[in-house]
């Protein structure tokens, strides 16, 4: 695998707003049961054993499609939160349930990333929620534009060369991943232990 950068950043900086104890509102997709998905992921983990110690490597319980941000706790009036669920019921009974495939992996600069495919469906589920929330709130957090669909297998746990990632993952050639996506989670995130762990607010099933 070749790469059009040379350095891996560390993915763990502390981003503002973010700090140990902090909890944050999202919407994810996650893949709890989803044993392709599984499949895949375990397979790059293999994979990236043998440079695991410059990677924090993602167990499938972790694994996520990070979607919309609401805010953080304590920021954000529980009466909202309801709210936002209630109304992302609505709007999500309307998008229809879909197909996925995930991969094959390619580096980024601070993750080892599953592409998602098509990401149409994925961007409708995102904009219903992004409409729901905006039926709460006046000002929907996070831009509409720049969002790429995709789950990360490993996150960079330090600066340094991408050059033995990329040689650990050209080794590896995994058939994808299905997916299929019933539902999107509004969950309560945080990172305290250099990994992203949650606890699940609401389960919100597609039409």
């Amino acid at each position: 695998m070749t790469t059009d950068f040379e350095s891996m950043r560390n993915h763990w900086w502390w981003r503002p707003g973010w700090s140990v104890g902090r909890r944050f509102y999202t919407w994810h997709l996650t893949f709890d049961g989803q044993d392709d998905v599984h499949r895949l992921a375990g397979s790059y983990r293999s994979a990236l054993a043998p440079v695991g110690d410059v990677l924090t490597l993602i167990p499938d319980q972790w694994l996520h499609l990070t979607m919309q941000g609401i805010g953080f706790v304590g920021d954000v009036k529980d009466s909202d939160v309801r709210a936002i669920s209630e109304a992302a019921g609505e709007r999500l009974s309307a998008v229809p349930s879909f197909d996925a495939e995930l991969g094959p992996a390619i580096l980024d600069p601070e993750a080892v990333l599953l592409p998602v495919h098509p990401d149409g469906p994925v961007r409708a589920v995102r904009d219903a929620i992004r409409a729901a929330i905006g039926d709460v709130v006046q000002d929907v957090p996070e831009k509409a534009e720049g969002f790429t669909p995709h789950v990360s297998v490993a996150y960079s746990a330090g600066d340094g060369p991408a050059a033995p990632v990329a040689a650990a993952l050209s080794g590896t050639n995994p058939a994808p991943a299905q997916s299929r996506i019933t539902s999107a989670e509004l969950i309560v995130i945080h990172r305290d232990n250099r990994m992203y762990e949650w606890e699940t607010y609401a389960r919100v099933p597609l039409g």
